[in-house]
C-alpha cells in the first residue's frame, strides 16, 4: 500500500488525504504541547516557511500517549501552535500512534521505518534510561517511544528516515534539504 493511500482525521473531523502531499517531500511528526521537546515547533516552522515553495510539507498530528503531555482541545492545541509559534503547517485531530487505537498510517509509517535508536547526546541517554522503566524491550520494537518522532518522506512516496525527538534538528533540516 502506498503513503497515499492513508488519510488522517482533521479536527473537523474531516478526512485529510495524504494524496494532498504527491510529489512533495513532507514530515510527519507527532507532536505535544507541554514537552521538553515542544520547542520543536519553532525549527519545524522555521523549516516549513523556508522549504514550502520547494514543496515541502509538514503534517502536525498531535498525541496524548506520551506523560498526558498534549491536554486540550483540538481548537486549544491549534490555538497554543498558532500563538506561541506561529505555526501555518497542517495540524490534524489528536490521535493515538501507538497501540489498538492508532492511526493506520503510523502502522505504515512504523512499518516502513523502526527504531534505530535516540543517538549519543545527554537528552539521548536521558530518554533511554527513561524509555527502560516502561519497557526493557523498547530497542527492539518499532513503537513510537515520544513526542515528535518525525518520519521524513521523498516525492515518491517513500519513507525515507526516521528521527526520533532527540535527533538534532539541524540534521533534520538537512536531510529535508537534499530531496528537495
Amino acid at each position: 500500500m502506498s503513503i497515499y493511500e492513508y488519510s488522517v482525521p482533521t479536527p473537523k473531523g474531516e478526512d485529510f488525504s495524504l494524496r494532498a502531499f504527491e510529489g512533495k517531500v513532507f514530515l510527519v511528526v507527532n507532536t505535544a504541547t507541554g514537552c521538553g521537546f515542544t520547542p520543536q515547533y519553532k525549527d519545524l516552522e522555521e523549516m516549513y516557511e523556508k522549504y514550502h515553495d520547494r514543496g515541502f510539507e509538514i503534517l502536525d498530528i498531535p498525541c496524548n500517549q506520551f506523560a498526558g503531555q498534549t491536554p486540550g482541545t483540538d481548537d486549544e492545541i491549534h490555538e497554543f501552535c498558532t500563538l506561541r509559534y506561529n505555526t501555518k503547517f497542517p495540524q490534524m485531530k489528536k490521535s493515538e500512534v501507538n497501540g489498538e487505537n492508532e492511526l493506520p498510517l503510523y502502522t505504515y509509517l512504523k512499518g516502513e521505518k523502526g527504531f534505530e535508536g535516540f543517538g549519543k547526546s545527554p537528552m539521548a541517554l536521558a530518554m533511554s534510561a527513561m524509555l527502560k522503566k516502561f519497557d526493557k524491550d523498547y530497542k527492539n520494537n518499532p513503537a513510537i517511544k515520544w513526542n515528535f518522532t518525525k518520519f521524513l518522506v521523498d516525492r515518491s512516496g517513500k519513507v525515507v528516515a526516521r528521527f526520533e525527538p532527540t535527533a538534532d534538528m539541524k540534521t533534520v533540516a538537512k536531510e529535508v534539504e537534499a530531496l528537495l
